[in-house]
């Protein structure tokens, strides 16, 4: 059974005024919290709608889910009543995987599709991981193991893993986050018909810039790269950089559109 509708959007603050929906899709053990800042740090053209996906924070007493492609079909039923105004999906590292594959799920379904797509952290879906295979895949590592993974990515502080209540409410959301990536079967479609800007860490020792270059296979619109200071989790130290890509784009595209038309 799909949650209910409104349980997907937390914390977004509408503004009548907006010219354009974002929403944003968290990363691996994230939540929509990650993104409650941009709210008021955004420009006012654009409405901030925080994504939350089942088992964290407002959710967490749902079972998270574990397969892409049943988060893509609960996504696209859960967000269309949002679809009726311009909007853009931004997803940082497994957010930009659903970012990506929940567009073409609504091109296919006919729907209003995105008006640009920004990809962060993520490599292009036909390249393939040259990380050294490993005896399990993350979601089924030992709990050290998987709490050495985190460290290396830079994105979970020693304190809260040190703390024993914390990480048993964050490790099944990792796993679980895990194991929506490593369903993931990349199927070759017609490049989609939105712009995409894809962002990287410099520091990011998972995701190069030659893996996100290739996104550009995915667009028959106009594409760019910007690769950040920082490493995996690089939106965190360089959010200020982040939101002026994602304004730059968004306002001068939308500063001579109607209210509520398409851009």
């Amino acid at each position: 059974m799909i949650p209910p509708t409104k349980n997907w959007i937390f914390g977004a603050r509408p503004n009548p005024a907006a010219r354009v929906r974002l929403f944003c899709f968290p990363f691996a053990g994230g939540g929509a919290s990650t993104y409650y800042p941009w709210i008021s740090l955004l420009a006012p053209e654009i409405d901030v709608y925080p994504v939350q996906f089942p088992g964290r924070e407002n959710r967490v007493k749902e079972p998270p889910l574990r397969r892409l492609d049943g988060l893509i079909q609960a996504l696209a039923q859960a967000l269309q009543p949002y679809f009726d105004m311009p909007y853009a999906f931004f997803g940082h590292s497994m957010g930009a995987l659903v970012s990506f594959e929940l567009t073409r799920q609504l091109r296919q379904q006919g729907a209003r599709l995105p008006e640009h797509l920004f990809l962060s952290a993520y490599r292009s879906p036909e390249t393939p991981s040259d990380e050294p295979r490993q005896a399990l895949p993350e979601s089924a590592l030992s709990d050290s193991a998987l709490m050495k993974t985190l460290l290396e990515l830079d994105g979970t502080s020693p304190e809260i893993l040190a703390n024993e209540e914390l990480r048993q409410l964050l490790l099944p959301i990792l796993r679980a986050d895990f194991a929506v990536c490593e369903s993931y079967q990349f199927h070759a479609q017609e490049p989609l018909a939105c712009p995409i800007t894809v962002l990287g860490g410099q520091q990011d020792k998972r995701v190069q810039q030659a893996k996100l270059e290739t996104w550009r296979k995915q667009t028959s619109q106009d594409f760019a790269t910007h690769m950040l200071l920082g490493n995996h989790l690089f939106i965190r130290p360089a959010q200020a950089a982040v939101l002026q890509i994602i304004s730059q784009a968004l306002v001068t595209k939308t500063a001579d559109v109607p209210l509520g038309a398409s851009l």
